[in-house]
């Protein structure tokens, strides 16, 4: 047998501590069966992808499966090409309150942010 190193592969996004804060807040109110939060990029808008944020209830084969300390984050397997090397935060003011993200993958989005394109 030879020895082999493994090697810790970082994940696609990169949660802020207040993201991580929103993911435990999520959970800590999530519906009966819900196991986690996932983020995906469903094709709407404008410019073609959109961020979704949604509670998850099984585990599926290809997603990328990130711990924090208030539950699993969950990456779309087929959303992690348009992801990786991104921020998540979430961000609050008096106004408004929502997910943000730093996606160095993104060429383009629309006027109202709906949407971005790759």
């Amino acid at each position: 047998m030879t020895d082999q190193k493994t090697r810790e592969i970082p994940a696609a996004v990169t949660l802020t501590k207040a993201a991580e804060a929103r993911v435990a807040e999520l959970m800590s109110k999530a519906p009966e069966g819900a196991i986690g939060v996932k983020l995906s990029t469903p094709r709407r808008g404008c410019s073609g992808l959109a961020y979704s944020v949604d509670y998850v209830s099984e585990e599926v084969k290809f997603d990328e499966k990130i711990a924090t300390p208030g539950g699993t984050f969950y990456i779309d397997g087929a959303s992690v090409l348009y992801l990786v090397g991104s921020t998540m935060d979430w961000v609050e003011d008096d106004f408004t309150a929502g997910f943000v993200f730093e996606n160095p993958n993104a060429k383009g989005a629309c006027g109202c942010g709906e949407s971005f394109m790759v």
